[in-house]
């Protein structure tokens, strides 16, 4: 593959990878509901907190890998690994709907710990991904 990316194979890229992404957070959801039990779930969103940890760590093993590595295709791989499938499986979006509820339903306590875990837990998985791909180059 060529470093330059044509419009249309990189939105084929992009599309490919967000359905497989929104796919694996669909999925990883539908687990985290089944395993913890939904009055669990719908108290405390562990799913969207999962989603975007696990979306955070490997984005940061993403970047590190390719900015380290800087293979010929890595166009593509941005394209369909970080901005599609990451893209498609990380869940900021529901993180601030989710955060808007509990503030609402009047339990800032949670929101608070949810804020500051999901922030920290994302920025923390972020960080290890860069360093681990540091350490193995």
């Amino acid at each position: 593959m060529s470093q330059t990316t044509s419009p249309l194979l990189a939105s084929a890229y992009v599309a490919l990878g967000g359905g497989l992404g929104s796919l694996a957070r669909y999925q990883l959801g539908r687990f985290m509901t089944s395993w913890l039990g939904a009055p669990v779930i719908s108290v405390f969103p562990f799913a969207t907190l999962a989603v975007n940890t696990i979306g955070s760590l490997l984005m940061g093993l993403l970047a590190g890998w390719l900015y380290r590595s800087a293979p010929e295709n890595a166009e593509s791989l941005r394209l369909l690994l970080g901005v599609g499938i990451l893209g498609g499986f990380t869940t900021f979006s529901a993180f601030s709907l989710e955060l808007s509820l509990l503030i609402e339903r009047g339990q800032i306590g949670m929101a608070a710990i949810y804020l500051m875990l999901s922030i920290g837990l994302g920025v923390t998985g972020f960080v290890f991904g860069l360093m681990v791909t540091r350490l193995l180059s």
